[in-house]
């Protein structure tokens, strides 16, 4: 039996401040990829054919370019918030949470880095 009052039980138990920094991260990355995600499926229809060299040539326009990188690294972002919700939810070891946790973060990180270096990569022709 304890003489502790039900708030001084929870008290210092609450969240860590930073709960509402990762909804609101979602969310507005959500509405990037909204945007970012219209641009990229009407330039995709516009195209006549899928061939290495129409897709190359699209790319390689700066705004394109630029607007693919975006997308990209947004998507990477996104993936990661959301994998990072599923893996505190449903992992429940300390030890493998934490790495999955570095895993998952490592694993986004180069997603982005590779796919961003591939834009540049075509976009300046090298």
């Amino acid at each position: 039996m304890s003489l502790r009052t039900p708030l001084g039980k929870v008290l210092g138990l609450g969240t860590a401040k930073e709960g509402t920094d990762h909804w609101w991260a979602q969310r507005i990355s959500a509405v990037a990829l909204f945007f970012l995600g219209l641009w990229f499926a009407g330039s995709l229809s516009g195209f006549d054919s899928f061939a290495h060299e129409v897709v190359v040539a699209f790319i390689a326009e700066p705004l394109n370019g630029a607007l693919l990188a975006l997308f990209c690294m947004t998507v990477a972002y996104h993936s990661h918030l959301g994998l990072q919700v599923v893996i505190e939810d449903y992992v429940h070891a300390a030890g493998l949470k934490i790495f999955a946790l570095v895993a998952s973060r490592f694993f986004h990180v180069l997603v982005a880095v590779l796919s961003v270096y591939s834009v540049l990569r075509i976009g300046l022709g090298a």
